[in-house]
């Protein structure tokens, strides 16, 4: 298992920035705080090392005796959101409880991050939708039978559906991860992070930010046009001018 740092956030929306060299970048903007320790989880008292982040304030008439109790020991304002997170020890160390952490000190600009959200629901979809399957020829001889799944059997042996056979079904609304996306930009006054791309699920959805597993920097794809462009924006016009009357 992987042990990295995160924060909690909520998903604002999409929007396009600009980048140093020209680059037009289309980011998603997500509200990552500030988030709150509520709790701790020990080695000795419960078997591994965590910390637990909480998200928004909510009423304290909205939480039931147990929730209440939890956050009363903790000393802090009853949170909406709870999320825990598994750290090494040395560096759930860092963190005590009733502190507040704030994406800068998470995050560094250009680094990769792991998101985590809810997809969006889509309901109950067909096989081409859900499976992106072919479906039939709509040709003579065909009828009423366009967008059908196909056989789902196999006579006799083994007498039965395989398991995990493609078919209609209910759509998204699941547990998504996108990883190693780059972290554009962190707005300190509003504790907004861009991130390049887009994120699982849909406005005001809650994530889960994590520190890359796999990437650390985040690496451009055909960066060296990029360059070529910010350099010689006129030689870049020129080419693309050329290569239009050639077609």
């Amino acid at each position: 298992m992987a042990f990295r740092m995160g924060l909690l956030g909520k998903k604002i929306g999409m929007t396009q920035v600009f980048s140093a060299e020209g680059e037009r970048v289309p980011v998603t903007a997500i509200a990552t705080g500030p988030c709150v320790v509520i709790a701790k989880r020990t080695a000795d008292n419960d078997s591994y090392t965590a910390i637990q982040l909480g998200f928004i304030e909510k009423k304290a008439t909205r939480v039931n005796k147990a929730e209440a109790g939890h956050f009363a020991k903790g000393k802090v304002a009853p949170q909406q959101v709870v999320r825990e997170i598994r750290l090494p020890e040395a560096d759930a160390a860092k963190y005590e409880v009733g502190q507040i952490i704030k994406p800068e000190e998470v995050f560094t600009k250009g680094n990769c991050v792991d998101v985590v959200g809810q997809s969006k629901g889509k309901g109950y979809q067909g096989v081409m939708k859900r499976h992106n399957l072919g479906g039939f020829r709509a040709t003579h001889g065909t009828h009423e039978f366009f967008r059908h799944g196909g056989s789902i059997g196999c006579r006799m042996t083994p007498g039965r559906v395989h398991k995990g056979k493609r078919m209609s079904g209910h759509m998204g609304d699941e547990r998504v991860t996108v990883q190693s996306l780059e972290v554009f930009d962190i707005l300190t006054e509003e504790s907004v992070v861009l991130i390049r791309g887009s994120v699982p699920g849909g406005k005001n959805g809650y994530v889960l930010l994590q520190n890359a597993v796999k990437r650390v920097a985040y690496k451009r794809k055909r960066s060296d046009v990029v360059e070529e462009k910010s350099k010689n924006p006129m030689k870049a016009s020129k080419a693309g001018a050329g290569s239009a009357k050639k077609k």
